[in-house]
């Protein structure tokens, strides 16, 4: 592939990207997007793709709501994760430090430094088929079975975050797309609450 001719940029050029995005999401209290996912399984050769909108608030909250799959919702208080799936009627819940998801996106929601999860190397994004901007490939400090590589796709202009792609070590690819973010909005608590509709099994680990 054309991704493996791509090389490195000098590490200085990827601190000084790296330091732009964190400053950028430091000053950040809110995020919502429209996001498109797209999950694809190696084992079995199939793309699963989704969208809907998500919001994110510090420290820790965040609200997928689904439109497709229909009324599907990930939901986090900063405590507990709820993944509720409509046509099975179930909701798993858990404890938010046990879910892959805060690592990968916890500079959304104010969760620490990028530069302690990750060691970072930055490529041209032109290379990466990723106009306009640069991409940030994650490698973990300490293995974990949840992420392999994590890819930022940083636009230039504003050192947002618009694409985050998630390597497991499988060899899934979990790849969420962020188009017209807003930041700093009000958003009301009772956004990151969720009870499942009646019926709901709930299902905790």
């Amino acid at each position: 592939p054309a991704q493996a001719a791509a090389s490195a940029l000098p590490a200085a050029q990827a601190q000084l990207v790296l330091t732009k995005v964190q400053t950028y999401y430091d000053k950040t209290t809110s995020f919502s997007s429209d996001f498109t996912q797209e999950f694809f399984v190696k084992s079995h050769n199939v793309k699963k793709q989704s969208k809907g909108k998500v919001t994110f608030a510090k420290p820790g909250k965040m609200h997928w709501e689904y439109s497709e799959p229909k009324d599907n919702r990930v939901v986090s208080d900063g405590q507990v994760l709820r993944v509720y799936e409509a046509a099975n009627k179930q909701m798993f819940e858990q404890n938010v430090d046990k879910s892959q998801y805060p690592a990968a996106l916890s500079f959304l929601v104010g969760g620490g430094k990028l530069s302690d999860t990750f060691s970072f190397e930055l490529y041209d994004g032109a290379a990466m088929n990723f106009t306009g901007g640069q991409v940030l490939v994650g490698s973990p400090k300490v293995a974990s079975p949840a992420y392999q590589k994590v890819l930022f796709y940083i636009d230039s202009a504003t050192s947002q975050v618009r694409r985050v792609l998630i390597v497991d070590g499988q060899g899934n690819r979990n790849r969420f797309d962020f188009e017209n973010p807003k930041v700093n909005e009000t958003v009301p608590v009772e956004r990151f609450k969720f009870v499942p509709p009646p019926g709901t099994s709930v299902v905790r680990p």
